[in-house]
């Protein structure tokens, strides 16, 4: 087993190497609009998978998934070549699917702005339900109930017993 970081640097060197290899070495028109994000390999350097995006539709992302895996080969021997590891890693392909996320969480916080807009939009020009001063005070009023009659509060050790049986 390899340590964690040989692992990384051997993962950002295929990305390169895959990334040069298929603009300079594979010329299949199917990977004009290519774009490698990541690469990880497992702790052993055995396996290495290669993320990627495209641009386009999902037919742009089905015809890439069949060039790479046409050109799987092609690319494992030159990172072979150009990494000098005693085994070379299998290389598997895997659409990356960050920027699609990070797009969906644009919209969102898009559509949560604009919400809070029209909520401060209301809220401009209406006035406060209650008093300014929201909490109770005591008042002459209230001091003068409570001291004349007996108060028929439970206290905390006669809700523990329970109801009196009389």
């Amino acid at each position: 087993m390899a340590d964690a970081p040989r692992a990384r640097r051997l993962a950002k060197r295929i990305a390169q190497i895959v990334a040069s290899g298929l603009e300079h070495e594979v010329k299949d028109p199917r990977l004009a609009m290519v774009t490698i994000t990541d690469a990880r390999v497992t702790p052993d350097l055995r396996d290495a998978t290669v993320y990627y995006t495209v641009f386009g539709d999902d037919a742009d992302y089905a015809s890439t998934a069949a060039a790479l895996s046409s050109a799987t080969g092609v690319l494992r021997s030159r990172v072979g070549q150009q990494t000098g590891v005693r085994f070379t890693p299998t290389l598997t392909f895997v659409a990356d699917t960050v920027p699609d996320n990070a797009r969906r969480m644009e919209e969102l916080l898009a559509k949560a702005k604009e919400a809070d807009a029209e909520v401060a939009r209301l809220a401009s020009g209406a006035a406060h339900a209650g008093d300014s001063d929201p909490y109770r005070t005591s008042t002459d009023d209230d001091e003068a109930d409570t001291d004349g009659a007996e108060s028929e509060s439970f206290s905390d050790a006669d809700v523990r017993r329970g109801p009196q049986s009389g």
